[in-house]
C-alpha cells in the first residue's frame, strides 16, 4: 500500500493544504469540463488552485491509444534499443512508445533528439533528448506503467494545447488551474496552466505526487493556502 502524503505541507509559499478528488475513469467521450466541474465545485473555495494531473486530460482527448492499434515502423523498431534501461520508467523503451513519438514530432526531429542524446552522452551530459524532441514526447507514458488498469496497455500520449485546456477549466470553475505532470521519481512539472496560476507554487505543492501513483483515482488535486 502507498505511503500517504500528508494532507498539509510547508513551502516558500506559505502552508498548503493539498485535497484529492476522487473520480470515475476518465476516458474518450467524457466532457473534462463537466466533469471536473461536478466532481471538484462543491468543495472549490475562494482561493484555491485545482490541479489536474495530464494523463487523465490526454485521456478524454482520445490519446490513449491501444498498443493492438499502434504498428511500429521500421525506425521505431530500430531507436527503442538505444534508449537507456532506467529504474523507474520504460518511457520510449518500447518500439510503441517510440512509433508515438515519431507520430507526434514526425522522424526528421526524433532523428535530429537521438543524435543530441548520443553526442551528449559523449560529454557526459543528459537531457538532450527530450530538449530536441520537445514537450510531447517527454510526456508520453508507455504502456504497462499505468497504475490505472483500463489504460495498462496504451501509450498515453500528452495532452494537446495543455495551457488553452488549463485557461478553459479556469473560466469554468472561476479558479487558477494548472495540468501537472507529478511522479514519484522526478516530482511535479507543470505542464500548461490558467495567466493567474503560480507556476511555482503548484509544482512545490505537488512535488511529491499527492495524486498518488497507482489507481487511486485522484487526479484532480485542490491546493488551498492556508493562513500561517
Amino acid at each position: 500500500m502507498a505511503k500517504q502524503k500528508p494532507e498539509v505541507i510547508q513551502t516558500p509559499f506559505g502552508r498548503i493544504q493539498r485535497i484529492p478528488v476522487k473520480t470515475h475513469v476518465l476516458k474518450q467521450g467524457d466532457d473534462l469540463i463537466e466533469t471536473v466541474k461536478r466532481y471538484a465545485a462543491p468543495i472549490l473555495q475562494p482561493g484555491d488552485i485545482l490541479t489536474i494531473a495530464e494523463s487523465p486530460v490526454a485521456a478524454t482527448q482520445g490519446r490513449a491509444i491501444p498498443i493492438s492499434q499502434i504498428k511500429p515502423g521500421i525506425w521505431a523498431t530500430i531507436l527503442w534499443r538505444f534508449v537507456k534501461k532506467v529504474p523507474y520508467g520504460i518511457g520510449l523503451r518500447s518500439p510503441w512508445s517510440m512509433q508515438c513519438a515519431i507520430d507526434e514530432v514526425g522522424l526528421p526531429r526524433i532523428l535530429r533528439a537521438a543524435l543530441a542524446g548520443f553526442w551528449g552522452k559523449l560529454r557526459g551530459r543528459s537531457g538532450d533528448f527530450y530538449r530536441i524532441a520537445g514537450k510531447q514526447v517527454a510526456m508520453i507514458d508507455a504502456a504497462h506503467t499505468s497504475g490505472v488498469k483500463e489504460f495498462y496497455e496504451c501509450v498515453i500520449l500528452g495532452p494537446k494545447d495543455p495551457d488553452a485546456v488549463a485557461s478553459q477549466l479556469a473560466q469554468a470553475l472561476g479558479c487558477p488551474v494548472a495540468v501537472v505532470d507529478a511522479n514519484d521519481i522526478f516530482g511535479c512539472t507543470v505542464v500548461g496552466a490558467s495567466p493567474d496560476t503560480k507556476p511555482e507554487l503548484v509544482a512545490r505543492a505537488m512535488r511529491d505526487n499527492p495524486a498518488g501513483q497507482g489507481d487511486e483515482l485522484t487526479p484532480i488535486v485542490i491546493l488551498r493556502p492556508l493562513p500561517e
